[in-house]
């Protein structure tokens, strides 16, 4: 049994980045990313909230979710949600976005920063 230490050394290997696999994509606040944004950035992350603002064109858009603790604004190019809906969404982290680039005119102060760039998302009423 000369193999059996392997097995368990790779056993607890895949049991250790499965688990910082799944706590890295764990549901976080928008609060925490606002706080500590370099932390994130770059970094795939689960946010859930009500849709407060919603723009979309051509199945591309935006829209801004509030989890009570802050609002972040939400890239898709899979379409938006409608404003008052529940969404789970999933997406990375990127700093200095500039909202203005999907061709609508936004308030300058929501034109450029923090933004959560889609990867999935689900939406309920």
């Amino acid at each position: 049994m000369t193999h059996a230490p392997w097995l368990r050394l790779a056993a607890l290997t895949m049991l250790a980045a499965s688990t910082l696999a799944a706590t890295a994509c764990a549901s976080k606040t928008i609060n925490s990313v606002l706080a500590d944004p370099s932390r994130y950035r770059n970094r795939e992350v689960k946010l859930s909230g009500s849709v407060v603002d919603s723009y979309s064109v051509v199945g591309r858009g935006a829209y801004r979710i509030d989890d009570r603790t802050g609002q972040l604004w939400v890239v898709s190019t899979q379409g938006t949600p409608r404003t008052g809906a529940r969404v789970t969404v999933k997406g990375t982290i990127r700093d200095g976005f500039d909202l203005g680039s999907l061709g609508r005119s936004l308030p300058a102060a929501l034109g450029s920063g923090i933004v959560l760039m889609e990867s999935s998302h689900t939406a309920s009423n």
